[in-house]
């Protein structure tokens, strides 16, 4: 084939950037799960890559605070049980709570409220180590315990190393499974779940406020849980309740914290407006999933040195004041996570401490 007139580097600037391209949009899928489920039926409306190991990075916490609630109805411990901080647990990197260990003052000490409180809101890495080390005895045993209770919730795809999240090449999860322990937090432990609810915290006389945007901001959202490292990209587990109908929607791998939301926002609009339709058309017939559609755009960020293009809902299908931008990831394969520096914020956070696009682009969060 001759192309009259078009000279003949011009010819492999295109396809390079043809090739370019189909990289970057299969890249883009290698990262991305997505599950929405009825809380209460158990009912699948979405699955998109969702049995497929992905980094939990502090999704992990819901499996530690699980085992909390559980130590608290089977009265181990009480909200006013004082625990007494590890020098091992308050060295854990950021995010923190800012547990210290000193030659004259010791260890410093919260209660259990407070230790549920400091991992919901600010996902406390210092805080789940020390919640392991007192719950199971030592963190190799509370782990143990971690991927007991995993295999009874039915979790298959999933393998705990460490009770935080922090990067590890052996931890891993599925947006199904995260999908079954979140319906397993509310389902269990009703009278704790009020919890992830928390607009805030403080300790130290510094206030934190909940990582998770879409409280507050999408109708019936009440919790329950962010996640990012550079590997894992930015997670959410979500629920939401409206007219006694409850569903949750994980969301793994998105390239920023606000396209990420946007992509919750609309995955949980349109199970509503499943249910909504069904209300409509009860007539017994075999009702077909959600759509899978994606709000993504064909090359990654920035790739081409051209704006991104935007997609996806622009009306009632995305989150009020939510920028949709680009669910584009770029994912490393699973098991070559580094094992430090990998998050935000000192280079090796579990979650995201300012949700911008440009600590997802930088991979260090701003000061």
């Amino acid at each position: 084939m001759k192309f009259a007139g078009m000279p003949k580097i011009h010819l492999i600037a295109g396809a390079a950037a043809m090739t370019f391209a189909l990289t970057a949009q299969a890249q883009a899928d290698e990262r991305y799960a997505a599950m929405v489920m009825d809380a209460r039926t158990g009912e699948v409306l979405l699955a998109d890559h969702a049995d497929e190991a992905r980094f939990p990075a502090s999704l992990t916490k819901m499996m530690t605070l699980y085992l909390l609630f559980d130590a608290i109805d089977h009265g181990q411990v009480t909200m006013n049980t004082r625990w007494t901080a590890s020098r091992h647990a308050a060295a854990q990197p950021p995010s923190r709570l800012g547990l210290q260990c000193s030659r004259r003052r010791g260890c410093d000490s919260i209660t259990v409220e407070q230790a549920i409180r400091g991992i919901v809101v600010q996902s406390a890495n210092d805080v789940a180590m020390m919640t392991a080390e007192r719950l199971g005895g030592s963190e190799d045993r509370f782990v143990a315990q971690m991927n007991a209770k995993a295999r009874q919730l039915g979790m298959t795809n999933t393998h705990f190393v460490n009770p935080n999240g922090l990067p590890n090449p052996n931890q891993y999860s599925s947006a199904h499974d995260l999908a079954v322990l979140s319906q397993a937090l509310w389902r269990d432990f009703p009278q704790y779940y009020h919890y992830f609810q928390t607009a805030g915290f403080t300790y130290r006389n510094r206030y934190s406020t909940n990582h998770d945007h879409l409280l507050g901001q999408v109708e019936g959202v009440d919790g329950i849980k962010t996640g990012y490292t550079r590997a894992s990209g930015y997670n959410l587990a979500s629920s939401a309740e409206r007219n006694g109908r409850r569903v949750i929607v994980v969301v793994m791998g998105g390239e920023t914290a606000s396209a990420r939301d946007a992509q919750v926002s609309y995955l949980i609009e349109g199970a509503f407006e499943e249910y909504a339709r069904r209300q409509l058309d009860p007539s017994g017939v075999t009702y077909a999933n959600l759509p899978a559609n994606r709000l993504d755009v064909t090359l990654s960020p920035n790739a081409n040195g051209t704006a991104l293009a935007r997609s996806g809902p622009t009306g009632p299908m995305a989150a009020q004041g939510q920028v949709v931008e680009t669910m584009n990831p770029v994912r490393q394969p699973l098991g070559a996570q580094p094992t430090t520096g990998q998050g935000d914020e000192s280079d090796n956070s579990t979650d995201e401490t300012d949700e911008t696009p440009n600590a997802a682009a930088t991979g260090r969060a701003p000061r």
